[in-house]
C-alpha cells in the first residue's frame, strides 16, 4: 500500500515537472505556506488569549495576586518536560535555528518544529511566561516551508526561498503586516532580495496577511489614534529617544546573553527549572505587567489609557503619585530582560520580538513623562513617543530598521509617524552598531562562522564545508625516514608537498621538494639526511574547527597555495589547497546564487 502511495506520489511530481513550470510552482507553494502559517499563527494566539482569560479572569485589581507566584512556574515546567520527554530536541531560539538551518543545513528544518513549537510556546505564554509567540511561529512557517520544498524535490536555492517564505507568512499573519514579513525575512534572515524571490515572499505574505483578516477582523493589531500632528521642532527628542532605545536594546542584547550562558552551564534540568522558576515568578508577582506577553501593557501605554498598568501589584497604592508609576516603568524596563531569560532558561519556550515592543513601548512612554516633568514647558505626546520607543528598541535589537518602521506602522495604523519611526529607528541601529555588530538573533552564529550574510563572498564561503575540500593525496613521510626514502615516495607522487608525521599521525612539519631538490639527485647523500633535517614548519595549519572565512583569510596572509589541515589534537587530516577552494566557491555560487535575475 506505502508502495502504491509512492508511486502515484513519484507520477504527480513527474506531471507537475511537465507541465508547469518551476517558477509558477513555486509561487503555488508560497501561497500554500501563506494559508498554513497563517492558520497556525491565528491557532497559537488564540490558544494563548483562551489559557491566559481562562488562569487570570478572578484577578484582583487593589491587592496582589499569589498565583503570578504559580501560574508562570506551572507553564515553564510542563513546557519543558514536554520539549524533553516528548520533543527530546532543543526548540528554543527559533530565528537562531532558521540562521543555522538556512547557513549550514542546507536550508533542512525538522518536521516536528511544525507542531513543537506551536504547543510549547502556548503552554509557556498561555501560563504567565514573560516572552513573545512570534519567534515560535516563524520557526513552525519556516518548518512547513522546509517540508513542503523536501516533498517536492525542490532544489537547494528554492528551499532556501520557501524557508523565507515561510518566515515571511508567519510574520504577517500574527501582525497582519504583510510588508513587515517580506522585509523581515530579507532583514533578519538576511535573504538576498531579487526578482527571483520577491514574488514568493510577496505572495505568502499577502495570503497570510489576507487570511488573518477574513478570521480575525480588519482592524490593526492595536489601536492608535493620533490626537496630535507630529511637529518637526520635536526631531531633537526623537533622535535622542533613538540613543536611549539603543542603549537599552544593548542592555538586553549583553544581559540576554550573560544569563543564557548561566542556564547553559547547569547541565541539571531541574536546577535550571529551580532557577528560572524563582526569578520568573518573583518578578511577575512584584510587576504583573511582566505577565504574558504583555501586549495589553503596550496598548494601554498607546492609548493614553495607564491608570491600569500598577493594578494587581504590591505597589497598587502607589499609582496615584506620578513618581510611583515612573519607577514601576523603570523598574520593568530593567528586569523584563531577567523575565525573559528565566523563562526560556527554565524550561519554556519563547523568542524576543514581542519583549522588545513591550521595552519600547515603555521606554518611549517613560523618555516622553521624563522630559515634561524636568521641562515643564516642553510636550511630548506619550503615545506618540511609545510608538516611536516599539520601533526604536525593536529595530536596535533585531538590528532590522525597515521591518521596525513598517512593522509599527501596520500593527497601528500610525502611517502618519512615518518620519519620526525612521528617525528614531535608524538613530537606534546606529547606536547598538557602534558597541554589537550583530544582532541577538545572529550573534551565537556569528561567533562560530557559521553565518550566512547579504555579503555574497562571505555567504559563499559560508555555505562551504572545510570536509569537501580537504585532499587526501598527499602521501607521508616520517621523521627517521633518509632522504632515500622520500626520493621513493615522491617517485610515487604528484605532489610537490609532502606531510611530515609521527607514529600517532600527529603533524610536525613537512618536506617542500623545492628544499631538497638540490640534494635529491645526488645518491652518496641518500644515507646521510634524515626528514627531520630538512623538515620544515608549515607556514600556517588548518584547524577542523575554522571557518572557511577566516581560511581564506590565513592563505591571504601567508602567500600559501596549500596548507595541512589538523584536528585539535594536531592529528594530521590532509590538506587543503586555494584552488580546490575556488572551484568549491564556484560551484556553491552556481548552485545556490545564480539566477537570482
Amino acid at each position: 500500500m506505502a508502495n502504491e502511495k509512492n508511486n502515484r506520489f513519484d507520477a504527480a511530481l513527474l506531471w507537475r515537472e511537465k507541465h508547469i513550470h518551476e517558477r509558477y510552482f513555486i509561487l503555488i507553494l508560497s501561497f500554500i505556506i501563506g494559508i498554513c502559517t497563517a492558520l497556525c499563527a491565528i491557532l497559537l494566539k488564540e490558544t494563548i488569549h483562551l489559557i491566559q482569560h481562562f488562569l487570570t479572569s478572578h484577578a484582583h485589581v487593589t491587592r496582589a495576586n499569589y498565583f503570578y507566584l504559580i501560574y508562570p512556574v506551572v507553564g515553564i515546567l510542563l513546557s519543558g518536560l514536554f520539549v524533553k520527554y516528548i520533543v527530546r530536541d532543543d526548540i528554543s531560539h527559533g530565528v537562531t535555528k532558521i540562521l543555522y538551518a538556512i547557513s549550514q543545513r542546507k536550508s533542512r528544518i525538522k518536521k516536528h518544529n511544525i507542531w513543537s513549537s506551536l504547543v510549547a510556546s502556548s503552554i509557556t505564554i498561555g501560563f504567565g511566561g514573560s516572552v513573545g509567540a512570534e519567534a515560535p511561529i516563524v520557526l513552525t512557517g519556516s518548518a512547513i516551508g522546509s517540508s513542503l520544498g523536501r516533498m517536492f524535490k525542490m532544489e537547494q536555492r528554492t528551499l532556501m526561498l520557501l524557508v523565507g517564505c515561510g518566515a515571511a507568512g508567519a510574520i504577517a499573519g500574527i501582525f497582519k503586516a504583510p510588508i513587515a514579513g517580506l522585509l523581515f525575512t530579507i532583514e533578519v534572515l538576511m535573504l538576498d532580495f531579487t526578482t527571483a524571490s520577491v514574488l514568493p515572499l510577496l505572495t505568502t505574505s499577502v495570503t497570510a496577511a489576507t487570511v488573518s483578516y477574513i478570521f480575525t477582523g480588519t482592524d490593526a493589531m492595536f489601536k492608535f489614534n493620533q490626537t496630535e500632528i507630529f511637529a518637526m521642532h520635536r526631531i531633537p527628542y526623537v533622535f535622542l529617544l533613538g540613543i536611549l532605545c539603543g542603549l537599552i536594546a544593548l542592555y538586553f542584547t549583553h544581559i540576554s546573553i550573560r544569563v543564557e550562558s548561566v542556564f547553559r552551564k547547569t547541565q541539571s534540568f531541574w536546577k535550571k527549572f529551580l532557577l528560572g522558576a524563582v526569578i520568573l515568578s518573583v518578578l511577575i508577582f512584584l510587576l504583573p505587567p511582566l505577565y504574558g506577553e504583555g501586549y495589553d501593557t503596550i496598548g494601554s501605554l498607546i492609548g493614553n489609557q495607564y491608570g491600569g498598568l500598577m493594578d494587581g501589584s504590591p505597589f497598587y497604592l502607589l499609582h496615584n503619585h506620578s513618581w510611583g508609576l515612573f519607577l514601576f516603568l523603570a523598574f520593568i524596563i530593567f528586569t523584563k530582560v531577567f523575565a525573559c531569560c528565566a523563562t526560556n532558561g527554565g524550561g519554556g519556550c519563547g523568542g524576543i520580538f514581542a519583549p522588545s515592543l513591550y521595552l519600547g513601548s515603555i521606554a518611549g512612554f517613560v523618555f516622553a513623562r521624563s522630559v515634561e516633568q524636568m521641562f515643564p514647558a516642553v510636550h511630548l505626546p506619550g503615545e506618540n513617543f511609545a510608538l516611536m520607543g516599539m520601533a526604536g528598541v525593536m529595530s536596535a535589537v533585531m538590528h532590522s530598521p525597515l521591518t521596525a518602521v513598517f512593522l509599527i506602522a501596520e500593527l497601528t495604523g500610525g502611517f502618519d509617524l512615518f518620519l519620526p519611526l525612521m528617525i528614531v529607528s535608524l538613530v537606534a541601529y546606529v547606536t547598538i552598531l557602534c558597541f554589537d555588530r550583530y544582532s541577538l538573533y545572529s550573534v551565537r552564529l556569528a561567533q562560530k562562522g557559521e553565518l550566512l550574510t547579504h555579503h555574497k563572498d562571505k555567504a559563499v564561503l559560508t555555505l562551504l564545508n572545510l570536509d569537501a575540500v580537504i585532499e587526501n593525496d598527499f602521501m607521508a613521510v616520517h621523521p627517521k625516514m633518509t632522504l632515500g626514502d622520500v626520493v621513493k615516495v615522491i617517485a610515487k607522487s604528484g605532489r610537490n608537498v609532502f606531510p611530515v608525521t609521527d607514529n600517532d599521525n600527529v603533524l610536525r612539519g613537512v618536506v617542500l621538494l623545492d628544499n631538497i631538490r638540490n640534494i635529491m639527485f645526488r645518491p652518496e647523500l641518500y644515507d646521510r639526511f634524515k626528514v627531520k633535517k630538512f623538515m620544515v614548519s608549515p607556514q600556517a595549519k588548518i584547524t577542523t574547527a575554522m571557518p572557511m572565512e577566516k581560511i581564506m583569510r590565513v592563505f591571504d596572509d601567508t602567500k600559501a597555495w596549500n596548507l595541512p589541515v589538523v584536528d585539535e589534537s594536531g592529528k594530521y587530516l590532509g590538506f587543503v589547497s586555494k584552488s580546490k577552494i575556488f572551484n568549491a566557491y564556484r560551484e556553491v555560487l552556481v548552485e545556490n546564487f545564480s539566477g537570482d535575475d
